[in-house]
């Protein structure tokens, strides 16, 4: 079974506005990689929307570009997407499908359909995950930024703490630091 591993950009106050991080090219090879390495993609709708709006233009030459930003683009246009969304069945951008039913047991059988495993982009649904128990391993991009709004992470709160244990941690030179950690116990 692959795993659910959960990546998100995080500001030093817990803000995951996507306007609120230093998007460079060293951030968009290390998000790259990291796609590279799992198997497929999960959103939420409201996620899977921000990116179908933007990343197809740039993965078709329709907006220019630096090579990072390509790179990441045209890897991801290729990449299966699978969409929670209980208000939209239909998903042009290529690659792309619904994930309906039964959340955990869906869930489960795209783990068990990927054994480089899943990577889950969206703070809601990364809530309602982990409320479930079914994230294995958290990658944050943690920005040397305070943002003083939200969205933060994990606003709608979860039953209990995580506690992690340290995979790994990577500084880039922006000065955001991209930390690993897995489920403790």
């Amino acid at each position: 079974m692959g795993q659910l591993t959960f990546s998100i950009n995080v500001t030093l106050d817990g803000c995951v506005d996507h306007r609120e991080g230093i998007a460079d090219d060293e951030l968009h090879d290390y998000f790259t990689r990291l796609m590279n390495a799992h198997g497929a993609m999960l959103w939420g709708r409201a996620t899977y929307e921000l990116m179908e709006d933007y990343w197809p233009a740039v993965a078709h030459g329709d907006i220019s570009s630096p090579p990072a930003l390509l790179r990441w683009a045209q890897q991801l246009e290729a990449k299966p997407k699978y969409v929670v969304s209980s208000t939209r069945t239909a998903y042009s951008w290529n690659n792309s499908h619904l994930l309906s039913g039964d959340l955990r047991a869906s869930v489960l059988k795209l783990k068990d359909q990927y054994p480089d495993g899943v990577l889950l982009g969206s703070g809601k649904l990364a809530t309602a995950l982990d409320r479930m128990e079914l994230i294995d391993e958290y990658h944050f991009l943690v920005h040397p930024v305070i943002a003083g709004h939200g969205p933060t992470l994990y606003e709608a709160g979860l039953q209990d703490s995580r506690h992690l244990q340290f995979i790994s941690a990577q500084p880039l030179a922006s000065g955001a630091i991209a930390a690993s950690y897995r489920r403790a116990g």
